[in-house]
């Protein structure tokens, strides 16, 4: 094990970084005046912007050049990397016995298409994105989803360049060896994944519309319209079979995504509508054969008051995961006459939080969340109607599929419900786990033999699981992952990373890279704060619009309590969020500068007054609050780490990362947010904006970016953490 030995951080000369050039823009809201000091860094095609943003990068990339330690880093991180032959992600089984699945070996920048065919037994790739086509040579492609049709003889995948998450779908047909010349741009794939009929003639899938050269791009997700294709045919001539264009189809509202799934077996097409990234679905139900028909006939399943989180069909019944209570629970509906309000209770757990539910040939599979472990639980079918009593006899039948000891966590890899039993995916913390399957008649786990075994951690390694009382008194769950051998006094680095928006928990999970900074005696902890979903929808409510402060509040508690044990000193913490977990790490350092040596903002929402104006702002507003209104204002000033940050504060060091491609998080809020830190701080610590120019929101990126983002991150982490290792030669960062 390395020990620091107390050295502080080389030090730093602002003047690295350029000067954005303040030209405030004042805006009133409900009598309250908000400055914006960097209004014009939201105009990215302005070549002054682009100069400024260039000059950012370079000079973040000439800093961390100068850093000694990053290149042994970056190098331990691939080793790690490399010691995994190649792994395997999104499985999709059926009922012949193929298997499809993406596969990226340790030395692939991208995953390939593969399939393990049953009468062989043998894995041949179908599709390597390396070869489809590109803009130009600079260019990355990745494949984002795929779905095999129902005989596998074709199957639909979705690519994008960049990461601009810019998906198209198209059709290779494994017969011919070729793909079809069916192409269908601007498709939705978050919430509406493509579904094949099941003779296997065409397919269902959601298309965001094209905008016009004058709208603005915050109205890129109006009026998505879910359509069908039949393979060989004209996709501009594609009936619209549900949405606001579709005859016959429910009334929806401007920001709602509507999609349509259709599950192997059943007659039955559920319409699905997601109000913008709200978690409580509409559910409405059709004839699979009357899609497209000017007269289909779509019955409502359930509203938005009934709090229907997921959902999954089998046969003639839609089974709805409620989160009315505390543990939620499933319920059983009738798609001939659906009635919510008569709804049967199928399973109602005590202890556990459901989350999602799948069906498979023999039984229904729930997947729970149990504090940071997730558990897989295996209710058979329902006997005759007679011999039905409700949730309690649900329980009895229910039983928790069992896993390796020290694989406790379990999250379903693939079910279809032409396809008796599941695949698992098993892990910990500290173990990798596997692909494995469970089959129902010996209820036994075997490895699916799709992945490499997973590898004995290594014995110097443990986690802790805890529990950290909050501002409030909430309890709040903190996984630690650590050196078995680690002496808590204090000298320890620790990476405190957290989330908390969308009802979203970070599973138990292991990532090989993680061992780079954990064999050097760091620590790596796991904040399950409010926001998240945890302990379900009143979890996740506790944490969003005007209560999102908890959100970062817990956070803050959770970096106390590990500076209280002797994990590691605020000379030696870290933070970390991404995305919508920009708002609890800039937030958390903006009301506590003294907790942190450094923070990392990764493609974050940091500007929450300006959030609504970009293409994804709108559907957020369910999640985060309206501009417009005043409440939903006081809420978005609150939680916008831009308008938090004082002049004259001593912050931490911090690193802002964005890809240009991002369609999430537009990358002017991390330009704008980098532009004010550097203003404002008065520590004299560095302020890093980090444009990665052939990237987005971090999907689709390719692995040699993910590292070398990764040894950037680390090595700015334990250069302020004072690791000697990591201390640049005086004049090498001025």
């Amino acid at each position: 094990m390395l020990l620091l030995t107390g050295v502080a951080p080389a030090p730093w000369k602002a003047a690295t970084t350029p000067a954005a050039g303040a030209d405030p823009v004042v805006s009133e809201h409900f009598g309250t005046p908000v400055t914006d000091p960097y209004r014009h860094l939201e105009s990215l095609d302005d070549p002054h912007v682009q100069a400024w943003l260039r000059q950012q990068a370079d000079a973040s990339a000439a800093i961390f050049a100068a850093i000694p330690g990053r290149e042994s880093l970056l190098a331990r991180i691939r080793d790690f990397e490399r010691a995994v032959a190649f792994t395997v992600t999104q499985p999709q089984r059926l009922s012949s016995g193929d298997i499809f699945f993406l596969k990226q070996a340790a030395d692939e920048d991208v995953a390939r298409l593969w399939v393990r065919e049953a009468d062989t037994a043998a894995d041949r790739m179908l599709i390597d994105p390396d070869t489809l086509p590109r803009a130009n040579a600079d260019q990355h492609v990745a494949m984002d989803c795929f779905s095999a049709s129902p005989n596998g003889r074709h199957v639909l995948y979705t690519c994008a360049a960049d990461g601009s998450e810019q998906n198209a779908i198209r059709v290779f047909d494994r017969r011919l060896g070729s793909h079809l010349p069916d192409l269908i741009e601007r498709v939705e794939t978050v919430y509406a994944p493509p579904c094949w009929l099941d003779d296997g003639s065409g397919f269902v899938y959601s298309q965001i519309r094209q905008l016009d050269a004058n709208q603005p791009e915050a109205d890129c997700y109006r009026f998505t319209q879910a359509r069908l294709h039949r393979l060989g045919t004209d996709p501009t001539h594609d009936p619209h079979v549900f949405g606001s264009e579709s005859a016959g189809s429910p009334p929806l509202k401007a920001l709602d995504f509507p999609a349509v799934v259709i599950t192997p077996g059943s007659a039955w097409a559920v319409g699905q509508v997601r109000h913008g990234d709200e978690t409580d679905l509409t559910l409405y139900a059709a004839a699979v054969a009357s899609l497209g028909d000017v007269d289909v006939a779509w019955k409502k399943v359930c509203d938005r008051r009934d709090a229907v989180l997921s959902f999954a069909v089998a046969g003639d019944a839609i089974l709805l995961v409620t989160t009315g209570g505390p543990a939620h629970a499933v319920v059983r509906v009738d798609l001939a006459a659906p009635a919510f309000a008569e709804a049967e209770t199928i399973f109602a757990p005590t202890d556990m939080v459901v989350e999602t539910v799948a069906t498979a040939r023999d039984a229904i599979y729930i997947e729970a969340i149990d504090h940071a472990i997730r558990r897989v639980v295996r209710l058979p079918y329902a006997p005759a109607p007679s011999d039905r009593a409700g949730a309690s006899a649900g329980r009895a039948r229910a039983a928790v599929v069992a896993t390796p000891p020290d694989e406790p966590s379990a999250t379903i890899a693939a079910a279809r419900a032409d396809v008796p039993g599941v695949l698992l995916k098993t892990q910990s913390w500290i173990r990798a786990g596997g692909l494995n399957v469970f089959d129902p008649q010996t209820g036994r786990l075997t490895d699916a033999r799709l992945a490499p075994e997973g590898r004995e951690p290594p014995e110097w390694l443990t986690f802790t699981e805890t529990i950290v009382e909050s501002h409030d008194g909430t309890r709040v769950p903190l996984s630690i992952i650590h050196r078995a051998d680690l002496v808590r006094d204090g000298s320890r680095p620790a990476l405190l990373e957290g989330y908390g928006a969308y009802g979203f928990t970070f599973p138990m999970s292991f990532t090989p890279h993680r061992l780079a900074w954990l064999e050097r005696g760091g620590v790596i902890a796991v904040a399950h704060v409010r926001g998240g979903g945890t302990f379900g929808r009143a979890w996740h409510h506790a944490g969003r619009r005007t209560t999102k402060p908890n959100t970062w509040k817990d956070f803050i508690a959770c970096a106390e309590h590990l500076i209280a044990e002797g994990y590691t000193s605020s000379q030696r913490l870290c933070g970390q969020g991404r995305s919508a977990g920009g708002i609890l790490i800039g937030r958390a350092v903006t009301e506590r500068p003294d907790l942190f040596a450094a923070a990392h903002i990764g493609v974050g929402c940091t500007d929450m007054i300006r959030f609504e104006t970009t293409k994804n702002g709108p559907p957020n507003i369910p999640e985060f609050g309206a501009v417009t209104e005043e409440e939903g204002f006081r809420g978005l000033l609150e939680m916008s780490t831009l308008h938090q940050i004082r002049d004259g504060a001593a912050y931490p060091a911090v690193l802002l990362t964005h890809g240009i491609n991002d369609p999430r998080v537009a990358p002017w809020q991390s330009a704008k947010t980098a532009a004010r830190f550097q203003e404002a701080t008065s520590s004299g610590k560095p302020v890093l904006l980090r444009i990665d120019y052939h990237a987005g929101h971090g999907l689709g990126s390719t692995r040699r970016q993910r590292q070398e983002e990764l040894a950037d991150i680390w090595s700015f982490f334990l250069w302020q953490c004072g690791d000697p290792d990591f201390q640049p030669a005086s004049g090498d960062h001025e």
